[in-house]
């Protein structure tokens, strides 16, 4: 394609009034029920859906529409034992002071620690990594523009795709992540951003009180 060539925009489905506030409804109502489950434990999780969640996640915005993302989808229990021992070693910095006081007692009610056996237990680690460089085709290397927000809002739709096909997820970041690099066998070029913790919740699964409470409209947003 030339610089600049266009297509015709394909057009939505017309909506009533009605209808678009029950279809944001509907979504509202199945998103509010994903919690990050700490709890994770093994079960099959059908390739194709882990894909094409994948393949939702590939349909974010970006910059110059570079698509600076790489999914590294870990299924070995080797790599995944050495993505737990690497993140427990940074946790056991960050819990025995690093994080500072403040964070720390932010943390506190979720009642997490250094101690990330799901890590182990889950059947999938996807490691989010942001590209530096890249651009649209294979084998570019050019500057990528907005990584850090277009892997962001990636990482939103594919958690969302995830909770579409009821899986359990949790995010991590441990911090710094650059052991990700040679786990997961990528360029130094390439940013780990997040790990992505997918599988089942355990039966007896729970989750803290504290992370149910979701702040109302009128604190989130406002209309100007």
């Amino acid at each position: 394609m030339k610089p600049h060539d266009t297509i015709p925009w394909i057009a939505y489905p017309d909506m009533s009034v009605e209808e678009r506030i029950a279809a944001t409804k509907d979504f509202y109502d199945s998103i509010k029920t994903r919690r990050t489950c700490r709890f994770i434990g093994s079960g099959p999780l059908a390739r194709e859906a882990i894909e094409t969640a994948i393949m939702a996640a590939g349909t974010a915005p970006s910059g110059a529409n570079h698509q600076p993302w790489h999914f590294a989808l870990v299924t070995s229990p080797e790599a995944r034992h050495r993505i737990r021992i690497a993140a427990e070693e940074e946790e056991r910095v960050f819990y025995s002071g690093k994080a500072g006081k403040e964070w720390l007692e932010a943390l506190a009610p979720l009642g997490t620690d250094d101690d990330k056996a799901y890590l182990d237990a889950a059947p999938l680690i996807i490691a989010v990594f942001g590209q530096r460089k890249g651009g649209l085709y294979p084998g570019e290397m050019r500057q990528n523009y907005y990584m850090h927000e277009s892997v962001g809002i990636a990482c939103g739709f594919l958690l969302a795709a995830l909770h579409a096909a009821k899986f359990a997820t949790l995010t991590h970041t441990p911090n710094p992540m650059n052991f990700l690099n040679e786990i997961c066998g990528r360029p130094a070029n390439e940013k780990p951003v997040m790990l992505i913790v997918v599988g089942h919740a355990e039966a007896d699964a729970s989750i803290p009180v504290h992370a149910t409470i979701k702040k109302p409209f009128d604190q989130i947003a406002s209309w100007i």
